[in-house]
């Protein structure tokens, strides 16, 4: 489930890294800077389709883990309705308000200009990213790994098919790179419908009755896990903002690593999307020795792909420093990354594994909790005083340290939810027990 899904996200995330390559190609420091702005706005909007997408896979995964197919369907269908609604909605309140956004962050002059440019195009095509986010988690939670990577690797070749000719070919650089991705966007939302058609029925159209049942299921973990998402941007926007003050070389060397990062861990994102449906479909069943696996299970394959990982990315350094044709201090923080930061990254792996869990343990207020905690407490004082000790270097260090305390913290709440009674199987869940109830409607009626 991990290793196909990673090889979605990184395609997606590859594509992403081409695009910072080839804008960096182009010489201009404030491009990079433009993006880097940008990319904390972006990664805020699809914040709600990570969370909407964690809804429903983990819904989707609880009524195929009690036998009921129906019900997977209508929750499929209800969770996408939603999913676009509000997708649309959060597209329209970001894209009249992208200026002061970028403010926000601390761009200005040409930057802010060529930032908000480049997010008035991409922004409005938030509704396909959500059905490609949320169809690839229905997928998921079937077990159909391989068709859910394919959704984010269609996107991922259209996006690579056209940044090198509308970027080059038709000179149109931060504005070609835009137009790729709205294309890469509506790919996704396409290739992801058409297998839930093909090979799982479908989306059934709900009544009233049962959207007024399904969407207080889905909002009770979706809006949980919306604010757990956005609580990841929000920090990360503190971080950007932050490193403006040591300049747009700083902010550039930033950027580079934020479109590194996901590519050099794509296997670690993709581990959350793959372990949350392993959870759900197991408490659903009540089959609390094989939640306990699966978490476990989970923390150890973080810690063998952030010890491989940061040691491929050590002993490249010298390299990808000169692929981005990065000096000073942008060459500083990619070397620093390339270092003890990307080995760091494993307790945000354990920080994945554990909001999937509470997720699918029906306890999102803990994965909202920690990540929370984890962009508030463990990143604003710890990026103050790594700026105050190491300059620009030290705001990503500050940060990279306060996933550590909040990585124990999480592991400590997974332990004590995974112990309680609930999951030793004698008692009908309230996934089991809604099942039984919408049967004996259907039933009645």
């Amino acid at each position: 489930m991990t290793l196909t899904a990673s090889v979605g996200l990184m395609a997606i995330f590859l594509v992403d890294l081409v695009d910072m390559i080839f804008i960096s190609m182009l010489g201009k420091a404030e491009l990079a800077a433009a993006v880097g702005y940008a990319g904390a706005v972006l990664f805020f909007t699809s914040s709600f389709g990570i969370g909407m997408s964690i809804a429903a896979g983990a819904l989707v995964a609880r009524a195929l883990g009690v036998g009921d197919v129906e019900m997977a369907r209508r929750r499929s269908a209800t969770a996408m309705t939603f999913g676009v609604v509000i997708g649309a909605i959060f597209a329209g309140v970001v894209w009249l308000n992208v200026d002061g956004l970028m403010r926000l962050l601390g761009a200005s002059g040409d930057t802010l200009a060529l930032g908000a440019h480049y997010l008035r195009i991409i922004v409005p095509s938030m509704p396909f990213l959500m059905v490609g986010m949320i169809g690839g988690a229905i997928l998921r939670a079937h077990g159909a790994a391989r068709l859910a990577m394919m959704v984010t690797i269609y996107g991922g070749l259209m996006n690579a098919i056209l940044d090198p000719i509308l970027i080059f070919g038709l000179d149109l650089e931060l504005t070609g790179a835009a137009i790729a991705s709205v294309a890469a966007r509506i790919t996704m939302g396409v290739g992801a419908l058409i297998p839930i058609y093909k090979h799982y029925g479908g989306l059934r159209r709900p009544t009233l009755f049962e959207m007024r049942m399904d969407s207080a299921a889905i909002f009770a973990i979706g809006m949980p896990a919306i604010l757990t998402q956005v609580a990841t941007p929000l920090g990360q926007a503190y971080v950007t903002r932050a490193m403006a003050a040591y300049g747009e070389e700083a902010v550039a060397g930033m950027a580079i690593v934020g479109r590194l990062t996901p590519v050099a861990f794509g296997t670690l994102f993709a581990l959350s999307g793959a372990i949350g449906p392993i959870i759900g479909q197991n408490v659903g069943a009540g089959l609390k020795d094989r939640v306990h696996q699966a978490f476990w299970g989970g923390l150890a394959f973080s810690a063998m792909v952030a010890v491989l990982v940061s040691a491929l990315l050590f002993g490249l350094r010298g390299p990808i420093v000169a692929l981005f044709q990065a000096d000073g201090i942008t060459a500083e923080i990619v070397i620093l990354f390339c270092g003890p930061l990307a080995l760091a990254f494993y307790f945000n792996g354990v920080i994945f594994v554990s909001n999937a869990a509470f997720n699918n343990l029906g306890q999102p207020f803990l994965s909202t909790l920690v990540n929370w905690g984890r962009h508030t407490l463990g990143t604003i004082p710890f990026v103050i005083l790594g700026g105050m000790w190491f300059g620009a270097k030290g705001v990503l260090i500050g940060q990279a340290f306060g996933g550590f305390v909040f990585a124990v913290l999480a592991v400590i709440l997974v332990r004590r939810v995974i112990s309680r009674d609930e999951l030793k199987g004698h008692k009908l869940s309230p996934f089991q027990r809604q099942a039984r109830l919408m049967r004996l409607f259907n039933f009645r009626r």
